[in-house]
């Protein structure tokens, strides 16, 4: 390898590991929306050129993580309410679906599991009420409830659509401080549906309705601002 391919190597190596680091701190909420990444600033961080945290940078745009603005720079991308809009309402059915073609296959321990979990998301609320951490044991919830849809269709489609709701933000419940509550409350619901044999029509209903309504609640708020 030429000295020139070497170092492109490792450059390309830097920029790696910052598009990762970057990537990370917006997902998980330690940089909200609006929050300027400044090159400079972000080089020293990270003890690199700026030349890898452009290209970094330039990655989280493309993705649509990042938004540059002239005479502004990047800034991390708030919520598309329309995206949002419409990836809750697809997650809706598909969950509500895969939910209930799963019940037949739901054991008591997997049930056990989604319980505890539920439990875990009810112990956060309150002062310190983390809103990051309530959204990734809520997806771990929803995730361990259609695992066992024997549509592989299906759960293909799902995991696309959650994938595509961690792109679009980190957490809803940010602008939600009286969700949680009632979310977990719908949790409950569901779980006793599913360990009282309820109809599949009933379990689908029940899943959907309470995604909808999170979604409402988040539309009720913006729709304030």
């Amino acid at each position: 390898m030429t000295d020139t391919a070497a170092a492109g190597a490792r450059a390309l190596s830097k920029s790696e590991t910052v598009y990762r680091q970057l990537r990370e701190r917006i997902l998980t909420g330690r940089y909200s929306a609006g929050y300027r990444l400044v090159l400079d600033q972000l080089a020293r961080e990270f003890t690199v050129s700026p030349v890898p945290v452009r290209e970094a940078i330039r990655r989280l745009e493309a993705e649509g993580l990042v938004t540059f603005t002239q005479n502004v720079g990047a800034e991390v991308t708030g919520i598309d309410t329309a995206d949002y809009t419409d990836t809750m309402q697809v997650l809706a059915y598909l969950e509500g679906a895969a939910t209930a073609l799963a019940a037949p296959h739901l054991d008591s321990t997997r049930l056990d599991e989604a319980a505890a979990l539920n439990e875990r998301m009810r112990a956060l609320h309150g002062s310190d009420f983390n809103p990051v951490r309530f959204t990734e044991l809520n997806k771990q919830f929803h995730r361990l409830l259609c695992a066992p849809c024997p549509n592989r269709h299906l759960l293909d489609l799902l995991d696309r659509e959650w994938h595509r709701m961690s792109l679009i933000r980190r957490s809803s419940f940010t602008f939600l401080p009286t969700r949680p509550a009632a979310s977990v409350d719908e949790h409950e619901h569901v779980l006793d549906l599913l360990r009282g044999g309820a109809s599949a029509d009933e379990i689908e209903q029940a899943t959907r309705a309470h995604t909808l309504r999170t979604m409402n609640a988040y539309l009720d708020v913006t729709q304030r601002w």
